[in-house]
């Protein structure tokens, strides 16, 4: 009778064999396309003189990463979220996306008694199918911002 092991990775070669062959069937199929590759998106367009410590917006393949955008100004929430939901909107207008193709967001607060004012302003900005969304409070979110937000979409 054979071990759990001796099943385990005859199921895993099987598995494997139906995949490949299954993936070469596609791609014979489709038309070859072009290898997906990493594409900064800049402020204005070109790159700083100087390397830069993050990206503030990065595509693979048709996925787009924006980094946390914050508030660095006097404010209260309110303004604050809708500054930087604002500024999300601006960089994925910039890369060819849109609000309503936010897939996931992660919001993180200076101070979790500002969660219902900030739900107030994002409620709505996305579309009607809104995105998956994580909201924590930090401790110190960078430059006294009250907010700092970040997403992932699709292009």
């Amino acid at each position: 009778m054979p071990n759990r092991r001796t099943v385990l990775k005859s199921a895993a070669a099987l598995a494997g064999a139906g995949l490949a062959s299954t993936a070469g069937a596609q791609t014979s199929a489709q038309a070859p396309q072009a290898p997906m590759e990493k594409k900064v998106y800049y402020q204005g367009g070109k790159p700083p003189e100087k390397t830069p410590l993050f990206s503030g917006a990065v595509s693979y393949g048709n996925l787009l990463f924006i980094s946390g955008i914050g508030a660095h100004f006097p404010g209260d929430i309110t303004s604050h979220t809708a500054h930087v939901l604002d500024q999300i909107e601006a960089v994925l207008k910039n890369a060819g996306s849109s609000m309503d193709k936010v897939l996931k967001s992660n919001v993180y607060l200076a101070d979790l008694k500002d969660y219902a004012a900030m739900n107030a302003v994002f409620q709505g900005r996305f579309g009607d199918k809104p995105p998956v969304r994580t909201t924590i409070a930090a401790a110190g979110v960078p430059g006294n911002s009250l907010v700092e937000i970040d997403v992932i979409a699709y292009i």
